[in-house]
């Protein structure tokens, strides 16, 4: 029997990708980049903290390192810790100004608990990060119960961050769902662990999942 309607943060309630984006591009001339294909650049940026949220992910390094290691990488600098947070927060600043909720997370996040419902969150990222992004997106307010992966064993997909997170909720996994848009942890990392889940496809990436919505309006309550 469902109980608890688990979302993913980023991507899914809130424009990650977009905010990214965005401050890349009008932190760029800060930095002194001129480049013929800036969207190239966007895309690099994009990898690099891909792959150092990762890591960050598998306890290699902290949250602020991963911060640090995308700026090195990004600019090819051999730069101080200081010097790496410093220029780090240019990027930071416009990163927070853009953020934003998707139009359909309210109205979702609404009518889980009007279903009587649970809507929890379980998010692979710093927890003091995300909730500051709950309370300016205006998201905080319509969600009943926060996990971050700091405060796991370990982040997703792996198992225990579902499990643990269960836990945390006092349900068993079959009367959880998770809705989120990344096929590995928030679709087959969340069915392995005996969740069920729906995939979140709002751009059509993934026509080979059965299992997908395409908004959040679509958010099945029943189970």
């Amino acid at each position: 029997m469902l109980k608890v309607v688990l979302f993913d943060l980023d991507d899914t309630l809130v424009d990650q990708e977009g905010a990214s984006r965005t401050a890349l591009l009008d932190w760029l001339p800060e930095l002194g980049l001129d480049h013929d294909d800036p969207e190239e650049l966007v895309t690099a940026w994009g990898g690099i903290a891909e792959d150092a949220y990762a890591r960050y992910q598998r306890r290699e390094i902290t949250f602020l390192e991963q911060r640090r290691v995308r700026v090195r990488e990004f600019l090819g600098a051999d730069a101080t810790d200081d010097e790496a947070d410093e220029l780090f927060s240019g990027y930071l600043s416009r990163y927070q100004r853009a953020w934003a909720a998707f139009d359909d997370a309210v109205p979702a996040l609404r009518r889980v608990r009007d279903a009587g419902l649970v809507v929890a969150l379980l998010t692979n990222g710093d927890a003091v990060h995300q909730r500051l992004k709950l309370d300016r997106t205006g998201l905080s307010a319509h969600v009943d119960v926060v996990v971050a992966s700091d405060d796991l064993p370990a982040g997703k997909p792996d198992p225990r961050a579902y499990t643990v997170t269960c836990e945390v909720l006092g349900a068993a996994p079959g009367d959880v769902l998770m809705v989120g848009n990344d096929v590995e942890k928030d679709f087959q990392g969340p069915l392995d662990a005996g969740l069920a889940a729906v995939l979140l496809d709002r751009y059509d990436r993934y026509p080979e999942v059965e299992d997908r919505i395409r908004t959040l309006d679509e958010v099945p309550l029943a189970a």
